[in-house]
């Protein structure tokens, strides 16, 4: 049985960008800012880019992890709902 490390690894790379808005003591300040832009417009945009990487890795990972998966136990039998693919 492989490891699950790899979907438990994904899950904090998700979770990351959703906790870290719900933490409002790190951007309810007016500074620093960045090229005029006060810091809660630029901290929020920053906060998009870690939501694209965390999702990014979580996607890889869990890839990865699925076709370890099936190269060790074999692809799902018996399922009427798949086409087998060419």
């Amino acid at each position: 049985m492989p490891s699950r490390t790899p979907v438990y690894v994904a899950g904090i790379a998700l979770a990351v960008p959703v906790v870290l808005p719900l933490l409002v003591f790190t951007y309810a300040r007016r500074g620093p800012e960045l090229a005029g832009i006060p810091f809660f417009y630029w901290y929020q945009f920053l906060l998009v880019l870690v939501s694209v990487v965390g999702t990014s890795i979580a996607f890889r990972m869990v890839r990865v992890d699925e076709r370890r998966r099936r190269e060790i136990e074999g692809p799902p039998v018996g399922r009427k709902d798949q086409e087998p693919r060419a």
